[in-house]
């Protein structure tokens, strides 16, 4: 089988580490925030160059921004959002979003995985708790979770850039191949509490979806499961809520 070239090996990795947002408002916060790292802008050629996009334009000049442009059906291909992108999209460089594999790589950590998480704001706001709190970084599948978004970005509140947020395909892949990591899903028929817990220094979080929680498939690589004790008959936590309290606990 013929190996990957060394060039080609670094043009992936580089690749995989740009998020690509969209919308004219976000495009031009990212703009004026000189400590994103732009690769690229991408314009609609249909886009009339006054109002937002003319200041687009003007700060992607100040920073010396390549800008490309593209008929609109082309850049909607690009941004992935048709109906709310506005007729623009920015490729962004983000050292901290990489892939799952740099785990393996970690001599300690205290990770949350999210398994189906689907609500952007959701997925901000568990961003935003990480990114304060104790936890080293977030483990966030491609498929069948919220795509780092404007409204992610929104509820993040701007700390999207400040945690490590370790990308794969596939949660159980990722779970699977990790040697010597307890992993515990948080589950309300779970018999044992987080705040009894004495995590090692390899310890992940599962979070599930919203409605559904941990995936049985996810469920069957734990090495346990754990609850949040309620009072007063509340029967369940928002899935940020419990990002936060983890994210907290004292080591």
């Amino acid at each position: 089988m013929k190996q990957d070239s060394q060039e080609y090996k670094q043009r992936k990795a580089f690749f995989e580490k740009l998020i690509t947002l969209y919308g004219r408002n976000v495009v031009v916060e990212v703009l004026q925030d000189k400590n994103i790292e732009v690769h690229k802008l991408h314009l609609a050629k249909s886009n009339k160059p006054d109002g937002a996009i003319k200041k687009i334009m003007q700060l992607a000049k100040q920073r010396n921004i390549e800008i490309t442009y593209h008929e609109k059906n082309a850049l909607s291909r690009i941004s992935k959002n048709a109906k709310q992108d506005q007729g623009v999209a920015i490729d962004v460089f983000s050292k901290t979003y990489q892939n799952a594999d740099a785990i393996k790589e970690l001599q300690e950590y205290r990770l949350i995985a999210l398994d189906g998480i689907q609500n952007p704001q959701n997925l901000g706001m568990i961003i935003r708790s990480c990114a304060a709190g104790n936890v080293d970084g977030i483990i966030l599948p491609k498929k069948n979770s919220a795509k780092i978004s404007p409204l992610v970005i929104k509820a993040s509140a701007g700390t999207l850039f400040k945690i490590p947020i370790y990308f794969c395909d596939s949660l159980e892949n990722v779970l699977g191949e990790l040697d010597n990591a307890k992993i515990y899903a948080l589950s309300l028929e779970a018999k044992n509490s987080l705040y009894d817990l004495k995590p090692s220094n390899k310890s992940i979080f599962v979070l599930g979806n919203e409605s559904e929680g941990v995936s049985s498939e996810v469920q069957k690589l734990c090495n346990d499961s754990l609850i949040i004790p309620m009072n007063r008959g509340v029967e369940s936590l928002n899935v940020a809520v419990t990002a936060s309290l983890i994210a907290f606990m004292r080591s």
